[in-house]
């Protein structure tokens, strides 16, 4: 497997993690106030979900670029 065909394959996966911490989030949201104090964790979780994925996809462009 090529390095870019590694690299499509892990941001799939990190975008599959990035849609659950999203959900997880959403549906936290939804109980409130059950479970407020899972707020900052699980918004926590979702934000170095979405700040990994956004770095692999500008990883990728690099080296599609390069």
């Amino acid at each position: 497997m090529s390095d870019l065909d590694t690299m499509k394959a892990e941001i799939k996966k990190l975008s599959a993690r990035a849609m659950q911490a999203k959900m997880d989030l959403h549906d936290l949201s939804e109980e409130l106030p059950i479970n407020w104090d899972q707020i900052l964790p699980t918004a926590q979780k979702a934000h170095e979900a979405f700040a990994e994925l956004e770095k692999k996809r500008a990883d990728l462009k690099k080296l599609e670029t390069a």
